[in-house]
């Protein structure tokens, strides 16, 4: 199996590949994450993830594309459905439909990534975070999965989020505080 993954960062990295290194996977790493908003982020995290590749000796992809403006594009008719339909004061309203957006751009580009460099399945680290929307992430790779007829390999990584934050704070990775996107950094400072 080659395995392209999409990484968000290295904290949500490191127990994702000891995860699959523990089934004889070592995967291709993929950066493309236009929604992590500011910039100062954005550089953080990508250079987290480059010190964690390097360090484990894996092939890094960087689709390096800060994308404020386009991502604030296509999040914004969304901001507009939910007021007008009044979802903007539930998660499961105006977040999930910003969400859904996010998650399907990165994870398209990811499986393009894959088909373009040899790779015969994809995955994302999304499926280790608790504070992603799970089944959301899921039925969208498999959705994906089926559209380019890419194997999309899933599975509950949610139990190892903690242990991995662990060692990413010992190895010294930039460790975020919110999701990335200006949106989930607005709702993490309100509370």
């Amino acid at each position: 199996m080659k395995l392209l993954l999409h990484s968000c960062c290295a904290p949500c990295s490191v127990q994702f590949v000891a995860a699959l290194s523990e089934e004889g996977i070592a995967p291709v790493l993929f950066w493309y994450n236009p929604n992590i908003h500011p910039f100062t982020e954005y550089r953080s995290r990508k250079e987290s993830l480059e010190s964690f590749a390097n360090e484990k000796k894996l092939p890094l992809i960087m689709e390096d594309e800060y994308g404020l403006r386009s991502f604030i594009r296509g999040v914004s008719p969304l901001e507009d459905f939910s007021k007008e339909n009044n979802l903007s004061t539930s998660w499961r309203g105006a977040s999930r439909l910003r969400c859904a957006y996010c998650y399907r751009l990165r994870l398209e580009k990811a499986v393009q990534a894959a088909l373009e460099n040899g790779c015969d399945t994809f995955s994302t680290t999304l499926l280790i975070s608790p504070w992603q929307d799970h089944e959301l992430v899921k039925s969208i790779g498999e959705e994906l999965s089926a559209v380019y007829e890419i194997a999309f390999l899933y599975r509950d990584f949610r139990p190892l989020y903690r242990k991995g934050k662990e060692q990413a704070r010992e190895a010294g990775y930039y460790m975020q505080k919110y999701c990335g996107c200006i949106y989930s950094e607005e709702e993490r400072y309100l509370k």
